[in-house]
């Protein structure tokens, strides 16, 4: 029975992309660099597939990591500069209009200067480096949000029916053991790994079926019955990870699409972002009056300590070397101080289960203010996006506020990790005049009109796909 499902899912993969493939007008083939890299972010990486990775048994060889897996994102990383090289990016003019990201990492590498081991801390910024590549590669596309759309669409035909198989017929790979409890973990490595691949293959499909408007990028019927049985395969699997964080970041996303499809909001987008602002201001009151917080927290069945995160939270805030450039990019959980967290806390933890804790033991104050402007002058884009193309503006917004809100409880501000890529295609400004051009280039595709030539930072150059030619970047 395992060997025929087995079989069964490889053609029912195989035959989701021949389907999505056979699109006269997609997206170029560059896009399979940024689908392997979010694959192995959102999975296991090629050392796990490989059966080659050992259990996490000591400090040292956390620190050491693999170098299949080096090898591995080194490669993709190679890849994705080449096809960027490709495109004749106005480079001043890109780091220029995006100047909180491009500080934020020379910001990292700075501090070389304090971290306990410079050499793990270099190795891993170059391969952190790799989300603003693939972000960039996605970015350049000729309509870049809609290629994101495509891309998120592609890693849920491979993510979804895998995690299915796993964990129904192969409980040695889709299953695990946490104090004696079973946690369902699909192609990931553990509950909140596969409510992760759930949430973000789930902002695509709400985008599509809520939001986006057919363009370039169209979906018959019969992609419509595909969508169906993969948002069936998602909620399924959102129940068996129980991953109340991911969950709780969907019902947030959808709810803002929902939100900005109301006659208020679709008469001036930008709207919605007023909105926000009220909600968040009335948050407070409403936990002094009504003690909201405890509330959500008791229907989502967990308690006020999250899972002992804040027992976590207290031990690590006590070993923080220096509250304002904290321990060096990627550095806290390093040597000595690694090994003492986890004879206290009694497991080999490897974050804060917190993103906005984990930039502070990191980068101090100066890192989660670093995050802070990233996120903020990524939604002053976003407010302007959305009165000119609201269906792409929307996905950025939830891009953003999916980041923000996941990084409560968990940790996603760094390091190859999809929510972190997610954040940086929501907050990248590829122009300081997209949005006009874009909408331009929108309507002439929905009227089936002759493409017009954006002003980007990059040419446009031609490329071919399906025997037709087409426009790519």
């Amino acid at each position: 029975m395992p060997q025929l499902a087995s079989i069964s899912c490889l053609f029912f993969i195989l035959y989701l992309f021949r389907t999505d493939l056979k699109k006269s007008n997609g997206p170029s083939m560059a896009l399979w660099v940024p689908l392997i890299w979010m694959f192995l972010a959102g999975s296991r990486w090629a050392s796990s597939w490989l059966n080659l990775s050992a259990p996490l048994e000591s400090v040292d060889a956390y620190s050491e990591g693999s170098p299949v897996d080096r090898a591995v994102f080194f490669s993709l990383i190679v890849a994705g500069a080449y096809i960027l090289s490709r495109r004749k990016i106005d480079w001043s003019r890109l780091l220029n209009r995006n100047q909180w990201i491009v500080l934020y990492f020379v910001y990292c590498l700075s501090s070389l200067a304090w971290a306990d081991e410079p050499f793990v801390l270099i190795k891993r910024w170059i391969k952190d480096l790799g989300n603003p590549i693939m972000a960039l590669v996605i970015l350049t596309e000729q309509c870049p949000y809609q290629a994101a759309g495509v891309i998120l669409r592609r890693l849920a035909f491979l993510v979804l029916p895998l995690s299915v198989l796993f964990l129904k017929y192969y409980p040695n790979l889709g299953r695990t053991y946490h104090q004696g409890a079973v946690m369902y973990t699909g192609v990931s490595q553990q509950k909140n790994g596969l409510g992760a691949i759930c949430l973000i293959t789930g902002i695509a499909l709400s985008w599509k079926f809520l939001h986006n408007r057919k363009g370039d990028f169209t979906w018959g019927e019969k992609d419509n019955l595909i969508d169906y049985i993969l948002i069936g395969m998602l909620a399924w699997l959102l129940y068996m990870a129980n991953s109340q964080t991911s969950f709780s970041c969907l019902v947030v996303v959808v709810s803002l699409f929902l939100v900005s499809r109301t006659t208020f909001i679709a008469q001036k987008p930008s709207r919605i972002i007023i909105v926000m602002i009220c909600g968040v201001l009335l948050f407070p009151i409403l936990e002094v009056t009504l003690h909201v917080e405890e509330l959500v927290v008791g229907l989502l069945g967990r308690d006020l300590t999250l899972t002992d995160r804040t027992d976590v939270w207290k031990v690590v805030l006590e070993l923080v070397p220096n509250p304002f450039v904290g321990a060096g990019f990627m550095s806290f959980w390093t040597g000595d101080r690694m090994a003492l967290i986890w004879k206290i806390l009694g497991i080999p933890l490897v974050q804060a289960h917190s993103g906005y804790l984990e930039q502070y033991l990191n980068l101090g104050y100066i890192g989660v203010a670093f995050i802070g402007g990233i996120m903020l002058s990524g939604l002053l884009k976003v407010r302007k996006h959305l009165d000119v193309d609201p269906s792409s503006a929307m996905l950025r917004l939830c891009f953003i506020m999916t980041a923000v809100l996941y990084n409560y409880t968990e940790a996603s501000f760094y390091g190859i990790n999809n929510l972190w890529l997610l954040l940086l295609l929501g907050t990248i400004n590829i122009s300081g005049q997209q949005e006009a051009k874009r909408t331009e280039t929108s309507t002439a595709l929905q009227q089936k009109a002759p493409f017009h030539p954006l002003r980007l930072p990059f040419q446009p150059r031609p490329y071919r796909t399906n025997g037709r030619s087409a426009t790519s970047v």
